[in-house]
């Protein structure tokens, strides 16, 4: 009997043991990363030895901001992948770069030498303190004499002072402790935060029909990391073409480094649009006020702030709908030119939740609040216990929602995956970006494009003259919108917006102002009259403008103005005098499209008049 039960026992033991599902710790580097507007596609390769059967690979030290939905895994030999699980390593936490932990162990030397003098500066105190209580130097029946109490006044005096002195010098030592200990935490926020980060890990469970050298390929999405477009453009004067540096601004904080990497960068599908005043329609009515403008500037500027009234750097600044971005400095300023009719600013950081506002002003400060869940969503998988997928599941693309992609004896399928992008930049070198979150700018590409210049003004909302590079053909070059540096006849000008949402067959990129052009709009009050005619009033209006070309060579020039627009029969515009311009009758929209050469004055005139019952109120400009 008991025979019988041994036997049984090392069957079952036998059985257990031979379950048992090896697990291999794998360590990759990464060797292709292909950076969106928001995110990154992380590609690691590596070849693993592999024992028949089955095995769990798990591939460790990985960034903790995988999307867990976009894990996919290639597996080139006589291998079949059963499973992919992501999951977060709590306990072992990503190794800190060397630079960081440098600075670490100064602040904790600094903070043990700032413990010390305070230390010595609470024994001093208590000397003080001591010294003060004791400075009764005789009793209540006892004679003081003059040599005692000059002995006394002089070591009272002589000590009081030592103490002061050495009061005085750790206080010294303690400030200059301070301001270095501050020094170094500024310096370590510009690296990273302070936050300890799990280690994400991502475990394959493979099985092999026999011992093989298979190769894997494992990709993913990573987040707190992404690219924003911005430009150089060039223009040494009118007569020339224009030129284009493509830049990439490209910022990560994925808590592991990218070096020598094969870096792509894509983009979603960009919208177009253009940068410059735009005149609303005047429509005429009773009780009705002409259109407003409210004149501020393309540029807003702000700080992002945390709930303890800190600044937070690198956060990702969005117009939403678009890929214009910019990001904060180090005090958690800001500053993005946005496109006209854009209302709304996206502001998100990794750790913080993300913010949609509206833009107000042109100063906004944003506070950020913590997202105490953005890591606490972790993936564990206990393979012990856990039933086994059969292969029919994988097939069916059953595993955790994960993507498995694979080269087997069961012929698992490949996933063609679609590309929602429509630019693509493969850099020709090997490049490293640091996880530092500092924006790294890389050139692309360099356009230099024939343009035709013309000056813009809209004088009735700004007299300065707008000079406007206008390109055909620009769609083939792959623009994004994005801010860009103006240099114009040799000098930087200013930012402008590089903005083709909204373009048509030619894109128009402003250049800037241009004080050489001088453009006046003035009403002549002459001319200005209101009189009745029978049960009608009419009120008259006259406006001219004067234009000087102060350059040394032609230039083609746009002035638009308006008339107002009537929507009642009762009231009546009549136009006297527009100076050869175009009229648009259903905006009333005004244009003169002229040249002028060197030193050159124009004059153009615009007179209308109104008429409506004189029984009624209407407000003309």
């Amino acid at each position: 009997m008991k025979k019988l039960f041994f036997l049984i026992l090392c069957l079952i033991l036998s059985k257990v043991y031979s379950q048992e599902i090896s697990e291999k710790k794998i360590i990759t580097e990464v060797n292709e990363v292909t950076v969106f507007i928001k995110d990154a596609q992380i590609t690691r390769k590596k070849s693993v030895d592999l024992n028949q059967g089955e095995t769990i690979l798990k591939f460790i030290n990985l960034s903790p901001f995988i999307d867990a939905k976009s894990i996919q895994v290639k597996a080139n030999g006589n291998v079949t992948v059963l499973s992919v699980n992501h999951q977060q390593n709590y306990i072992d936490k990503l190794d800190k770069q060397k630079e960081l932990l440098d600075f670490e162990l100064k602040v904790r030397e600094i903070e043990d030498k700032m413990k010390l003098e305070k230390t010595y500066l609470d024994i001093l105190k208590e000397e003080l303190a001591f010294l003060q209580e004791n400075r009764n130097i005789g009793g209540k029946n006892q004679e003081l004499s003059v040599l005692n109490l000059k002995d006394a006044s002089n070591f009272y005096s002589t000590k009081l002072t030592s103490l002061k002195l050495k009061e005085i010098d750790i206080y010294k030592r303690l400030d200059l402790l301070n301001k270095s200990k501050i020094d170094l935490d500024n310096q370590i926020k510009t690296i990273t935060s302070k936050r300890d980060f799990p280690n994400g890990e991502i475990l394959v469970k493979i099985d092999s029909k026999r011992n093989t050298k298979a190769d894997f390929e494992l990709s993913y999405l990573v987040g707190n990391s992404g690219w924003f477009p911005s430009y150089d453009v060039r223009a040494k004067n009118v007569n020339e073409p224009i030129e284009i540096i493509y830049k990439a601004n490209i910022k990560q904080d994925t808590k592991i480094d990218w070096n020598n990497v094969k870096l792509n960068l894509s983009s979603a599908n960009p919208n177009i649009s253009g940068v410059a005043p735009e005149l609303k329609t005047y429509f005429l009515n009773y009780n009705t006020l002409p259109p407003t403008y409210n004149l501020i500037s393309n540029e807003i500027k702000g700080k992002v702030f945390d709930e303890k009234q800190l600044p937070i750097p690198g956060v990702n600044v969005i117009v939403k709908g678009s890929t214009i971005g910019a990001s904060t400095d180090f005090d958690g300023n800001y500053s993005i030119t946005i496109p006209n009719n854009s209302s709304q600013l996206e502001f998100s950081f990794i750790g913080y939740e993300s913010q949609t506002l509206p833009i107000t002003s042109s100063n906004l400060n944003v506070y950020l609040k913590e997202d105490s869940q953005a890591l606490e969503e972790v993936v564990v998988t206990g393979y012990g216990s856990r039933k086994r997928k059969s292969v029919s599941e994988v097939l069916e693309g059953k595993v955790a929602g994960l993507q498995i992609r694979g080269a087997s004896s069961f012929q698992i399928p490949s996933e063609q995956t679609v590309k929602q992008t429509t630019v693509d930049f493969e850099i020709e070198i090997p490049y490293s970006i640091k996880s530092d979150n500092k924006s790294y700018s890389v050139d692309m590409v360099n356009y230099n494009l024939p343009a035709e210049y013309k000056y813009f003004c809209v004088p009735k909302i700004d007299k300065d003259a707008f000079l406007i590079a206008n390109i055909s053909d620009w769609e083939k070059y792959n623009l994004l919108e994005g801010e860009a540096n103006i240099f114009f006849e040799d000098t930087y000008v200013g930012k402008t917006l590089l903005d083709i949402r909204y373009a048509t067959d030619t894109l128009q990129i402003s250049l800037g102002r241009d004080k050489n052009v001088s453009v006046k709009r003035e009403k002549v009050k002459n001319f200005t009259t209101k009189q009745f005619i029978g049960s009608k009033k009419e009120e008259t209006r006259v406006w001219t403008i004067n234009v000087k070309n102060n350059k040394s060579q032609k230039i083609n020039m746009l002035i638009f103005d308006q008339v107002p627009v009537s929507t009642l029969e009762e009231i009546k515009v009549d136009i006297f005098e527009i100076s050869g311009a175009k009229h648009n009758i259903e905006t009333g929209e005004i244009k003169w499209d002229f040249s002028i050469e060197p030193n050159e004055n124009k004059k153009f005139e615009l007179k209308y008049s109104v008429k409506y019952p004189k029984n009624r109120n209407l407000i003309i400009e």
